[in-house]
C-alpha cells in the first residue's frame, strides 16, 4: 500500500492564508531578539537603526516567518499553535526535510503581515532501507499590507514508513 494516496495527492495546490490582526510594533522585534539571544541594537535603538539607513527599529529577519504569533490557531497536542498541514499519515514518522529562506525586506513596526502557505508538490520515494517516504514540498510567502514581498520560505516535510515497503509478489 502506497503512502501517496489519492487524498494526499489531491492536496497539491492547497493554500492557507493567515493575516496578522495588527501591526508588529517595535516591541515584537526587541522581545524576539532577546528571546533568541540576539542583542543587535537595530531591534531596540531607533537612532542606531536610522543611522544604518532604516526608518526605525526592525526585527530579526526570521520573526516574519513565525506564523504562530498571528495565525490565531489552537495548540496542537504537542503545544504548537502555528501553521501545520495537520497531516496524519498512519504507520509513519514525520521528519523535517529542511527550510530555505529568502528575505526581501526587513520587517517594520508598522507592517501587518500576511503569510500564504501552499503545498507545491507531493511525491513518493523509497529510501535505501526500502522504506517508502512521502515528501511534501511547501512554500510560504510573507507580504505586508501594501503587498510588498517581505520573505519566502521553502519547506520540506517527509513522512517515512515505519516498515519497509513490500515488493510485488512478496508476502507481508
Amino acid at each position: 500500500m502506497s503512502l501517496l494516496t489519492p487524498e494526499i495527492a489531491a492536496l497539491e495546490g492547497t493554500q492557507r492564508v493567515y493575516t496578522a490582526p495588527e501591526p508588529f510594533g517595535g516591541a515584537a522585534g526587541r522581545y524576539f531578539g532577546l528571546a533568541v539571544g540576539d542583542h543587535n541594537p537595530l531591534y531596540s535603538d531607533p537612532e542606531y537603526a536610522r543611522a544604518q539607513g532604516l526608518d526605525g527599529v526592525t526585527a530579526p529577519l526570521t520573526l516574519v516567518c513565525e506564523t504562530n504569533q498571528y495565525a490565531d490557531l489552537p495548540m496542537d497536542p504537542e503545544g504548537y499553535a502555528g501553521h501545520t498541514w495537520q497531516l496524519d499519515v498512519p504507520g509513519t514518522r514525520q521528519v523535517r526535510g529542511g527550510n530555505s529562506y529568502t528575505f526581501h525586506r526587513r520587517l517594520r513596526p508598522s507592517d501587518v503581515v500576511t503569510a500564504t502557505w501552499a503545498i507545491d508538490q507531493v511525491t513518493s520515494k523509497t529510501n535505501r532501507s526500502g522504506h517508502e517516504m512521502l515528501v511534501i514540498a511547501s512554500s510560504a510567502t510573507y507580504t505586508n499590507q501594501d503587498g510588498d514581498l517581505l520573505a519566502e520560505n521553502a519547506e520540506t516535510i517527509i513522512f517515512v514508513a515505519l516498515e519497509p515497503a513490500v515488493a510485488a509478489g512478496e508476502k507481508a
